[in-house]
């Protein structure tokens, strides 16, 4: 080949060379600029979420505003009578969201009990609105020492929607006339709170070495960023042991959910579509249910879970992580340990769920360094394991 030639074919190496950098550069940018704008909209996102009440890890969400009709309702009690909304007129009535499978609700039930004379001499009705059954509900009365109306909401309408979003406990203190007459409350304290100043401050004599809810050392507000994540080895609905261990090397979402809670309803599908979309991108994610496993299991099929379902036995689980609302999610690292603070709620939960997928997407384009090989291996068979 002549000078010629050559000349000519190294200008077109050149040129070959020179398109295929600017085609990468080009990639580049446009990966960055969807990073860019991922982190804009979480951001935005951020400004939106609710914040966590101080005193206990339940979302202060808005509810309906003082002033406005709280939705009729009728529902049978648990002696099977049917009680409706304008049953109450004329008096007060202290609403509460309530669940015999709730932790909190345990926890200020018998507080709940005692203040019932006080909230009798202040026209005040306490009404419990529930998704139990009847036999568990009635158990829980009784225990509890609960004598006030217990409502069996089996079925949908806007009084129970007005409430089930924000889980239990969560209560509506309303006028004579059935209006709010309060802002809506959620979690222990805040109801507690409330229905300790619409009985007139009243607050029961304790018992002897007896601490209040607010001076108990169980975590109740979820283990901190930082912390080592509680083992724990559970089997899954199939029967399969599971261990965060197992996914050592990788991120993991774990999601702690209940059959009967109204928003660990609403984010299922959408866990089960963001397993689907992003198994292969570093976030494994296995979900605690409690209660019935069979109940669970109808539940992970209705939805469409194809990553572990493990069933605790009551709040077991949740008490070595500290908090015990549904849903909630804790992102564990590589190296098994809590990477963010407790994410409360379906919004808070999702969030979480993208900055873990984002940062692992990030650490991707820069590529493992040498000193993570063998999480990078470990990695790949923690994946494995929660698609399979």
């Amino acid at each position: 080949m002549n000078n010629q030639g050559m000349l000519v074919l190294v200008l077109a190496m050149q040129g070959v060379i020179l398109i295929s950098l600017c085609a990468i550069f080009y990639q580049l940018l446009r990966q960055q600029g969807r990073i860019l704008l991922h982190l804009d909209n979480l951001e935005q996102n951020a400004t939106r979420t609710l914040g966590a009440e101080a005193g206990h890890a339940e979302l202060q969400p808005i509810g309906l505003s003082v002033g406005a009709q709280f939705p009729a309702f009728r529902y049978p009690d648990l002696a099977g009578r049917v009680v409706a909304l304008k049953d109450f007129e004329g008096k007060r009535a202290l609403l509460v969201h309530w669940s015999a499978e709730c932790g909190f609700c345990a926890a200020i039930g018998k507080d709940l009990a005692l203040l019932e004379d006080a909230f009798a001499k202040a026209e005040v009705q306490l009404v419990l609105l529930t998704r139990d059954d009847e036999s568990s509900s009635r158990k829980q009365a009784k225990r509890l020492g609960l004598k006030c109306p217990m409502l069996l909401a089996k079925d949908a309408s806007e009084a129970l929607e007005a409430l089930s979003d924000f889980g239990t406990p969560a209560a509506y203190l309303l006028d004579e006339q059935g209006r709010v007459a309060h802002p809506l409350v959620v979690g222990s304290d805040g109801v507690l709170s409330l229905a300790r100043q619409v009985a007139g401050g009243t607050e029961r004599k304790r018992l002897a070495g007896e601490r209040p809810l607010a001076e108990s050392r169980i975590e109740r507000r979820g283990l901190k960023a930082g912390t080592p994540a509680p083992v724990f080895r559970l089997p899954d609905l199939t029967g399969r042991m599971v261990s965060p261990e197992d996914y050592r090397g990788s991120k993991l979402l774990l999601v702690f959910i209940d059959p009967h809670c109204g928003p660990c309803d609403q984010i299922a599908p959408e866990l089960a579509r963001l397993h689907r979309q992003h198994q292969t991108n570093g976030l494994a994610l296995v979900m605690v249910g409690r209660g019935d496993a069979e109940e669970n299991r109808k539940k992970a099929k209705q939805s469409g879970f194809d990553f572990p379902v493990v069933v605790q036995r009551k709040w077991e689980l949740s008490k070595q992580y500290g908090i015990f609302a549904t849903p909630v999610a804790f992102l564990i690292d590589e190296e098994g340990i809590i990477a963010r603070d407790v994410a409360t709620g379906v919004d808070a939960i999702l969030e979480l769920a993208q900055q873990a997928l984002l940062t692992s997407h990030e650490s991707q384009v820069r590529g493992p360094s040498l000193s993570s090989k063998e999480h990078v291996m470990s990695n790949q068979r923690g994946v494995n394991h929660a698609g399979a």
